[in-house]
């Protein structure tokens, strides 16, 4: 075999090899001039094509080999180069077994969308820090914070690549003290047919570390479409756009820490930074997916996150319904004076965007939780507080959707990584009922179970229900109690799980014919109105 690169004989299973090799003949700009193209071929067949990428010193080749056994790699380049080409072969051994499982995968019809590399299921909660490679860019332990997100129990943090320096009105980032511009010149002299290479190799940084501590990254490719350069289109070029796209997927699709590529940040803003839906933003959204798997070899998920409103993603996009995997949800409800503490509508909005709706989705962004002691530098977020950090996302999952939230202190302008806020708690608590104390993959929304009108804006009842065996999770708003319909047995065993502390009850044992509310209900004083959770099982006959 012919080889000029530096690379791996063995490799483990799913972790990223690479190879590097340098040109033979200079070039003005090699990111533009030369394409470097990588075949792999696996022990059953099996070919894998992928582009390599410039780092601004040498060419790079990123494959993580999903199968043991023996491997070749075939490299080649236009123009020709024989710096740039490479034939070898590498054997690729078993995992330790550890059960960690890999990237998540996007599942539609399994569970609720999610499994790990293994099949199981799961039940994703996330964080929010879109300027986490800023962050670390700027010298912030962002390792720390990862490693204590993990810890806690989060599965997933959502990171733009490009840094958004200032979110309107008035949120300037006080922790930027460097250029976090990733192309070359700068943003008011851009030039796009570079990278910078600083930039890139804390990305890479970064990106590694979240691999060595074992959580996921939602890489979001085009930050706001309201911001330069993707509300300039006549600048950032097709061409450009289509280079930044080969040159992300060439240096990252390989890390097992990068569960999902996000086309834009609202991708509804396409193509003039109009926060309005049109029909071309969704033409783009195909589009740019579909090239996305087209360069992608390691089977990732393809999101979008939605902004302005428009219709249900079903109908957005039928001409192509599995282009797109994921929809990552924006449905804030409720956030004014009067309802913030409610969250309310939320998950009707939710009901709405995803009728009919066959791939897989997550609650990922409902309103960030305010930091009193920090600057209102985003008024929407004025209202919301713990309370609809709590029950947004308990409306989140009783439509079935994993959830991903943010804070003041970590989604943006601020940086406050080493501290929590009061909210973290809340999510953790619900995290650990679907994932310890019912099967969720199980449950469904079961709207017609709760009988009697609806109530008051807000307060509704909200059910899900495990058609096999009967168990019924109710979510109460504001507490109180409401009668359920076609439970299909005479007796139930009721828990009460506190949303506030996580502590579940012992069972008791209530007649279905009476009315279901938390066991303490009678005592609570008037005006009492603390959400409560109700584990409903068959009781054994």
């Amino acid at each position: 075999m012919t080889t000029t690169g530096e690379g791996p004989d063995r490799v483990v299973r799913g972790a990223v090899a690479e190879w590097v090799l340098r040109a033979h003949q200079p070039r003005a700009n090699p990111y533009t001039e030369v394409v470097v193209s990588a075949e792999f071929r696996g022990p059953r067949g099996q070919v894998r094509t992928i582009e390599g990428f410039f780092d601004g010193e040498a060419f790079r080749v990123r494959f993580s080999p999903d199968e043991s056994g023996p491997w070749t790699v075939g490299v080649t380049s236009l123009p020709r180069d024989a710096g740039l080409r490479l034939e070898a072969g590498f054997e690729v051994l078993p995992d330790a077994g550890t059960g960690a499982g890999g990237p998540v995968r996007a599942v539609p019809g399994t569970g609720w969308g999610f499994t790990d590399a293994d099949g199981r299921p799961v039940f994703l909660l996330g964080d929010t820090a879109y300027h986490l490679f800023g962050m670390a860019h700027c010298g912030a332990d962002v390792a720390g914070y990862l490693r204590r997100r993990r810890d806690q129990g989060f599965d997933l943090v959502r990171v733009r690549v490009p840094v958004s320096p200032f979110h309107p009105p008035d949120g300037h980032n006080d922790w930027q003290t460097r250029s976090c511009w990733p192309w070359g010149g700068s943003p008011q002299y851009p030039l796009f047919d570079r990278f910078d290479a600083a930039w890139f190799e804390t990305v890479d940084r970064v990106v590694a570390e979240a691999s060595r501590i074992g959580i996921g990254l939602e890489l979001i490719i085009e930050g706001w479409g309201m911001e330069f350069p993707f509300n300039a289109r006549g600048s950032f070029t097709a061409e450009w756009e289509d280079l930044w796209l080969r040159h992300l997927v060439a240096r990252y699709d390989a890390w097992d820490s990068v569960w999902v590529w996000t086309l834009m940040n609202e991708y509804e803003f396409y193509p003039d930074g109009i926060a309005q839906y049109t029909r071309v933003a969704d033409l783009w959204a195909l589009r740019t997916a579909r090239r996305l798997k087209q360069l992608g070899a390691h089977g990732k998920a393809v999101a979008v996150h939605n902004g302005p409103a428009g219709p249900p993603f079903a109908e957005r996009f039928a001409v192509d319904p599995e282009a797109v995997d994921v929809v990552m949800v924006q449905s804030w409800g409720g956030h004014d004076t009067q309802d913030g503490w409610l969250a309310t509508g939320l998950e009707a909005r939710i009901g709405e965007l995803l009728e009919g709706w066959k791939g897989s989705a997550l609650l990922s962004e409902y309103g960030y939780e305010r930091n009193p002691d920090l600057p209102l530098l985003f008024p929407l977020h004025e209202y919301c507080d713990v309370e609809h950090t709590r029950r947004g996302a308990w409306r989140g999952a009783m439509s079935g959707l994993g959830v991903v939230h943010g804070f003041d202190n970590t989604w943006g302008p601020f940086l406050e990584l080493g501290d929590d806020q009061e909210g973290v708690a809340a999510l953790l608590h619900l995290a650990r009922f679907f994932r310890e104390h019912v099967e969720f993959h199980r449950l469904r929304p079961a709207p017609g179970l709760v009988a009697g009108p609806p109530a008051a804006a807000g307060r509704s009842a909200l059910a899900l229900r495990d058609a096999g065996s009967g168990t019924v999770v109710l979510y109460l708003p504001v507490g109180g109690s409401v009668r359920l319909t076609g439970l299909g047995a005479p007796t139930a065993a009721v828990r009460d799980y506190d949303p506030r502390t996580g502590v579940l009850s012992e069972p008791r044992v209530q007649s279905c014919d009476l009315p279901f509310g938390a066991a303490d209900r009678a005592d609570r004083a008037s005006g009492d109105l603390r959400d409560q959770v109700l584990l409903i099982e068959p009781a054994a006959r």
